[in-house]
């Protein structure tokens, strides 16, 4: 090894530290001692001969040179992470590791009811999930199958579509105990809407179908789509949720939807490479059959 290139324990403080924003709770995250955390990032500040943090009421804060080595950082964890899963079964058989990324919402309420049926198949997978709305980079090993609500951009990937998820609005029925049913897109002025705070990106399915929305017109804004169910069910207003999402819940209370309801694809993606292994073979063809089914749940009946 090149006595000049820091060792990757070195970088794993490093990412610790920015994630918990202080050495005590990055030693926490890594079963280690502040003391020894301290001595970690001030070997990676000499070797690289630049100043990483910088203390303030906040806790540690990356420098500009720590923000630059951050995304080569992430990229360091996750190639040493995708060689543990590599190397956590063999080949040939349905045992080891999975990783598998999926938005919020099909991830937190989705994949946990499929995966608990594919623990009982083969008890000896252990599976990761990630929830996020960034598509994971698969080519890079970020994680090992992902679920996803856009067809896969990486030609490169081998992607299965599994059809459209209807999305629909909905209403709590505590919610239209005191507020009258809308009978028209208008009538929603009038009434408590779910939505987003940040990112408009969920909402342009809607605006392409004609209806203009802004932030300033939801009286709950959020941009976690779990943040936003938990509110629709709470009774707080009018939200939109899957349509399979929302059919298991007898208090929620389809909107409007001869006027307003919009789809999402949804595709299950492997690296080509990994079809050879058989336990994430194994999850790739379970979570296809199993959000196949699913799909056909969401979907609005005429």
């Amino acid at each position: 090894m090149d006595p000049h290139v820091p060792d990757w324990h070195l970088f794993r403080a490093f990412l610790a530290v920015v994630r918990a924003g202080s050495l005590s709770g990055a030693a926490r995250t890594l079963a280690t001692t502040q003391p020894t955390m301290g001595r970690q990032i001030a070997a990676l500040e000499a070797s690289l001969g630049v100043k990483l943090f910088t203390r303030s009421i906040e806790g540690l804060l990356p420098t500009e040179a720590g923000l630059r080595l951050i995304p080569s950082a992430e990229a360091m964890a996750a190639a040493a992470e995708t060689a543990l899963r590599a190397v956590s079964g063999k080949a040939d058989e349905a045992q080891g590791t999975v990783r598998i990324t999926a938005s919020e919402v099909i991830g937190g309420e989705v994949l946990p009811s499929l995966l608990t049926g594919f623990h009982t198949l083969y008890p000896q997978i252990s599976v990761e999930l990630v929830l996020s709305n960034r598509n994971e980079d698969l080519l890079r090993g970020d994680a090992d199958v992902a679920v996803r609500m856009v067809r896969p951009s990486q030609a490169a990937l081998v992607a299965r579509r599994i059809g459209n998820i209807d999305a629909g609005l909905y209403a709590h029925q505590r919610y239209l105990k005191e507020h009258p049913m809308p009978l028209c897109l208008h009538d929603l002025r009038q009434h408590a809407l779910i939505g987003y705070d940040r990112n408009p990106a969920h909402s342009r399915m809607i605006e392409m179908m004609g209806v203009p929305l802004t932030r300033e017109i939801f009286a709950f804004r959020s941009d976690s789509d779990l943040a936003q169910l938990a509110a629709l069910r709470a009774g707080f207003g009018i939200g939109a949720s899957q349509l399979g999402i929302a059919r298991q819940d007898r208090n929620l209370v389809p909107v409007l939807h001869t006027d307003l309801l919009f789809s999402m694809d949804v595709w299950v993606a492997i690296h080509p490479d990994m079809r050879r292994d058989r336990r994430i073979r194994l999850t790739f063809d379970y979570l296809v059959r199993e959000l196949t089914h699913y799909a056909k749940t969401s979907r609005h009946e005429v």
